[in-house]
Parts: structure tokens; sequence; C-alpha cells
């Protein structure tokens, strides 16, 4: 998810906690917990610093975002609330934990998938069924703010927030059953399957390749879907894909990150990209070398 939503998530843990008889610092360090939880597996973003291998492609949303540091996190956030802000229990490290592991959880649902089981598996999990950018998780959450701010006694406060969490639980369901009852029938026709989710609620774009040819259909379980594009890969030889990973590093990363690539071999270059990410005749995610570097 982007950087909004995450912070979002934060603000609205933080709401669903009942604060009765919570003192001005613990309601301080509350909020600190959940936001600061909510955005720290993205900490891997100071990588790109130091990235000279073009390796910035699999450290971010990596070991950071691995299942496995979450209690680390976690714990690290408990630990700061009980130096700077005096408070004790472990009702702080818990609350911590929930932040983190609704970030790490949360960023499985996009294509763009995380390290979820690092460092035992390099694997990227994806399952593509939730825009990294969804607007229906800012709604409600944008309106359960405003509902509690503006009528104000009408509700219990945390209760309303905890129901937002109910409401976008089931949003993720209803969207995750549809990606993958797409991604099944997508299955039994093609060598290999992706999907990305559409902003738009319902709506996605499963990417299948058999042999050389990659078709991107869009649409949903109620329409069904139509044809987008038909991608040709080509078959460079091995020397000249060996020679692109050696002059342009992030090619061979991507390579390795993407669940499967469309290669480009023509008079010009020679490089490959992630079909999850093709609008408008590109995709943002290329990366080619000139032939005449050959």
């Amino acid at each position: 998810m982007d950087t909004i939503t995450h912070t979002l998530f934060g603000l609205t843990l933080y709401g669903s906690v009942d604060k009765t008889g919570m003192t001005k610092t613990e309601r301080r360090a509350l909020l600190f917990t959940t936001v600061a939880g909510s955005q720290i597996p993205d900490i891997d973003v100071i990588s790109s610093w130091w990235d000279t291998a073009g390796r910035y492609q699999m450290w971010h949303r990596g070991l950071t975002h691995s299942v496995f540091l979450v209690p680390v996190w976690a714990a690290l956030l408990a630990g700061l609330v009980r130096l700077f802000a005096k408070v004790r229990g472990w009702s702080w490290f818990v609350i911590a934990l929930i932040a983190v592991f609704i970030h790490d959880t949360s960023d499985l649902f996009n294509a763009w998938g995380t390290g979820y089981f690092e460092p035992f598996s390099t694997m990227r999990i994806t399952f593509g069924t939730i825009p990294i950018v969804d607007l229906v998780f800012w709604a409600l959450m944008l309106g359960c703010y405003l509902l509690v701010r503006f009528r104000r006694g009408a509700r219990v406060p945390h209760k309303v927030y905890r129901t937002v969490w109910l409401l976008m639980g089931l949003y993720v369901a209803a969207q995750s059953a549809q990606g993958y009852s797409l991604y099944q029938d997508a299955s039994a026709r093609y060598e290999q399957v992706a999907l990305s989710a559409d902003f738009v609620p319902g709506v996605f774009t499963v990417i299948g390749k058999q042999g050389n040819t990659v078709d991107l259909l869009r649409g949903s379980v109620f329409t069904g879907v139509k044809p987008l594009a038909t991608l040709t890969s080509a078959e460079p030889e091995q020397a000249d894909l060996d020679r692109l990973f050696e002059q342009n590093p992030k090619a061979r990363t991507l390579y390795e990150w993407s669940p499967f690539v469309v290669m480009v071999n023509d008079e010009q270059r020679i490089g490959l990209y992630d079909p999850r990410f093709y609008r408008n005749g590109q995709s943002f995610l290329f990366e080619y070398m000139e032939k005449k570097r050959l």
C-alpha cells in the first residue's frame, strides 16, 4: 500500500483503542506506536542510498516486511515508548505487533507483493487483488473520522473505528474471492497467470502467459474479461541476456523479482519488462540497454 494508506491504517488503529482512563502521555505514546508501527517496515527505502548493484527492487518490501520481523519491530517500538514516555506493560508490544502485522500483510494483496517469508524464502508473494492506492480504504477511514468528529456522543468512537476495520476486512475478502475466481479461470488457459487490481472495485487485469505470448485481459466476474492487449516476448540469445545483466544490473533484479517478464529484442535494444504494470503501450518497470553497447 502507499504511505498515505499506511498512515491512515495507523490512525484508524489508534481510534479503535478504548482510551478511557488514559493519561495525555499514554495517548501520545499510543499514537506514536500505531502510526510508527504502520510505517516502520518501509524503512527499507533508505537502502536506495547505497544501492550500487541495482538490487533495490529486491530490497524494498523484502526482509523488513518479513512476518518473522514483526515481533522485532514491535519490541523496538515498545522499548522506545517505555524509554521516552515511561509507560509499561505488554499492551504496548501487542499494539505495535498489530500495527506492523497490518502493514506487512496488507502489502501482500497488491501487485508489488512482499518478501513475507524472508530470509527463509526469497519468493515475492503477491495476490494482486487490491490496488496499491485503494480509494475504498480511504473513503471508509475518512468517513469514519468525519462521523466521529462531527457526531460526538452519538456513538462510542472506538467501536465505530472497529466497525470500519470489519468493513475493510469484508472488502478485502470480497475482492480476493473475485480475484481468485478470475485467476482460476485463466489458469486453465495459460501456463502462468498474474493479477493486478484496478482502482474500480471488482475490476482486475488478468495477465496470462502462454509460450511467448502474453495476454492482458480486463474485467470482472460479473462482466467477464475482455482482451486489452497482446504482447509478444522475444527470445534473445543467452549471451545477450548475460551482457544485459552485466551492463544493467537492474534488469537481473527485475527478472528475479517479477512472476514473469516480457523480453524485448529489436534492432535498437534488448531488455525486459513486467507486464503487470503495462499501461498505454509501455510498462514503467522496464530495464534495457542499447544494442550498440553489445
